[in-house]
C-alpha cells in the first residue's frame, strides 16, 4: 500500500531520538498488514485495516507512544494502557517489546478488524465527591433546608454548586453565588435546575 507523504513529513519533523522508533513501528505495521492504509487523524499518524483503525504514533518532545486502538483486547490485562499507548512512554528502540511480540499484537489487532469486532466502551472511574469549601459549608449550617438538600444531593449535584462558587473571581461575586445557592438549595433546586425539565 504507497505511503501517506503526511506521515513522512511528520517523522522528518519528529525529535532525532523518536524518529527511529517511528520508522519502525511503522515498517512492522506494513510487515504485518500489508494492505494497510496510511492517514492523519488528531494530528497524528493513524493506519486503518478492514474499515476501522488499527492503531497510531505519536512523538513528543521527549518521547514517542505507539497505540493499538483495541488494545485491551489485543493485549489484555497483561500490560495496562497508558495514557501513552500501548507500551507506555517510547524513548528508545530498547523501550518497545521485542519485534515477534509486535507483529503477533498487530496480527490480532488486523484479525478483530476484519471480524468486526468493536472496541469495549470504556468506563471513567467515577469522582470522588467534591470538597467542600468552609464558606459554603458555614453557609449550610446556618440553613437546614438548604444543609437536607445539599447532603441529599449524589456528589455531580454537590460538584456543580461547589465549582460554581469555587471559580467566582471576585470576592463579591463568590458571596452573591454562595447566597444564591443556598436559596436554591432551601427551596431543594439544582444549580441548573432552570435547564431541567418539569
Amino acid at each position: 500500500m504507497a505511503r501517506d507523504p503526511r506521515i513522512d513529513a511528520y517523522i522528518e519533523r519528529a525529535a532525532p531520538f523518536a524518529r527511529p522508533i517511528l520508522v519502525h513501528v511503522r515498517a512492522l505495521v506494513h510487515e504485518a498488514c500489508p494492505d494497510v492504509e496510511e492517514t492523519i487523524k488528531w494530528g497524528m499518524p493513524t493506519f486503518v485495516h478492514a474499515g476501522g483503525i488499527l492503531c497510531g504514533m505519536a512523538a513528543f518532545k521527549q518521547h514517542a507512544s505507539f497505540g493499538l486502538w483495541k488494545h485491551a483486547l489485543v493485549v489484555g490485562d497483561a500490560q495496562p494502557q497508558t495514557g501513552m499507548g500501548s507500551y507506555g512512554k517510547l524513548a528508545s528502540l530498547d523501550d518497545l517489546p521485542p519485534r515477534k511480540t509486535l507483529l503477533a499484537h498487530l496480527r490480532k489487532a488486523m484479525q478483530l478488524n476484519e471480524d468486526g469486532v468493536k472496541s469495549p466502551a470504556r468506563k471513567a472511574a467515577p469522582k470522588p465527591p467534591p470538597d467542600t469549601p468552609d464558606d459554603l459549608a458555614a453557609a449550610l449550617e446556618k440553613n437546614t433546608l438548604a444543609k437536607a438538600t445539599f447532603e441529599a444531593f449524589p456528589p455531580s449535584c454537590k460538584r456543580e454548586y461547589v465549582d460554581w462558587i469555587v471559580e467566582a473571581k471576585r470576592e463579591e461575586t463568590r458571596a452573591k453565588r454562595l447566597a444564591q445557592a443556598v436559596a436554591w438549595m432551601a427551596e431543594g433546586k439544582r444549580r441548573n435546575w432552570k435547564y431541567e425539565s418539569c
